[in-house]
């Protein structure tokens, strides 16, 4: 009855070319990591995409912010961090736009509620990197607090940090 409209579905429950290339990458970069931790950091990465594009722009700042805290991943050269770094930036609407929902949940399986929450403040980081979080990011900040089984405090009390950054408050 549906079949025209079903064929595929299989593919539809997989991840997108976009998304397994940037997990792709990630375990080529840290080929001695075990399959949790390349999940854990290709979500990770992901998530810092999905705020770096929120507001449908991927800022020069951003994307500086993005590759600083690559450089914090334990294990990746500062080569590896530059070629997932690529990879996000090739694929930033996809892995923004359709693969979020996925890497939070992600984290929320697997990673515990302290890490978690230090993604969290990463991402409050990025969208406050080229000095302005807009409304779209906030919006997608709390989205995904709540995605990643944190509270709306969680995020209130980061958020408090770059207040002035606020696109809202700088409006009023």
């Amino acid at each position: 009855m549906f079949g025209q409209w079903l064929k595929g579905i299989g593919e539809a429950r997989r991840p997108s070319a976009d998304a397994s290339e940037l997990e792709r990458v990630v375990r080529a970069e840290l080929h001695e990591a075990d399959e949790e931790t390349v999940l854990v950091v290709s979500a990770m990465v992901g998530l810092l995409g999905t705020i770096a594009y929120a507001d449908r722009e991927y800022s020069d700042a951003e994307e500086a912010k993005v590759l600083e805290e690559l450089h914090r991943v334990a294990g990746l050269s500062q080569e590896g961090a530059a070629s997932i770094a690529r990879v996000l930036k090739q694929h930033i609407v996809e892995v923004a736009t359709v693969q979020a929902p996925r890497y939070a949940r992600t984290l929320l399986e697997l990673a515990d509620r302290e890490l978690r929450c230090q993604v969290l403040s990463v991402l409050v980081g990025i969208a406050a990197a080229d000095q302005q979080i807009t409304t779209a990011e906030t919006n997608s900040l709390r989205h995904l607090t709540t995605a990643l089984g944190l509270a709306q405090t969680d995020y209130n009390e980061l958020q408090a940090e770059h207040r002035t950054r606020l696109a809202v408050l700088k409006n009023t």
